[in-house]
């Protein structure tokens, strides 16, 4: 029988991973205290898409949806969904947001719509996940109000795609620079 051999730990230049914020010492998940960080100015963006037939995507652009504007509603329940993301997501902060943005427009890359949410806040934590969630719940908006019409659009492609403020720098999609 050939004799196994010892793996053996190759050392890596690279830097060693940074621990979880939300997992404690023994691996219980806790919410993090942000008591003694500064309020600093933060923002993120997020994106994401509904992919649709054109007679689909036509009858939303025309407003002509049986439910209503979609785009409003989406737009809207987009924001609505940013302030309540604390209740949605469990251990996240409740922050008192200064700006939520969100803008749904047609996408020439593809059939379909493309949301972009922008979240600011004052705070001693980012808004990451308000954006994440705002553009989600945009996308599951749209996704409602036109399902009589086509059960097979997708949702895709939900991402952050900027983050400014805080300790961990600047953050851009395919990009990352860090403070200093």
């Amino acid at each position: 029988m050939p004799v196994a051999k010892r793996a053996t730990r190759k050392t890596s230049k690279r830097p060693a991973r940074q621990r979880l914020t939300h997992i404690g010492a023994t691996g219980e998940a806790h919410m993090v205290d942000v008591s003694a960080k500064s309020p600093t100015e933060r923002v993120a963006v997020a994106e994401g898409r509904v992919t649709m037939a054109k007679p689909t995507l036509s009858l939303v652009l025309k407003g002509n949806a049986k439910k209503g504007d979609v785009l409003g509603a989406a737009r809207l329940a987009g924001i609505m969904a940013a302030k309540r993301t604390h209740e949605l997501i469990p251990l996240c902060h409740p922050l008192a947001l200064s700006k939520v943005t969100v803008e749904i427009a047609p996408d020439r890359r593809f059939t379909g719509l493309t949301v972009r949410a922008t979240v600011k806040v004052k705070g001693p934590t980012g808004v990451e996940m308000e954006a994440l969630t705002a553009v989600s719940v945009a996308c599951l908006t749209i996704y409602d109000m036109v399902k009589a019409v086509e059960r097979g659009m997708r949702i895709e492609g939900i991402r952050l795609i900027e983050k400014l403020g805080g300790k961990s720098g600047h953050y851009k999609s395919g990009h990352y620079r860090a403070k200093g």
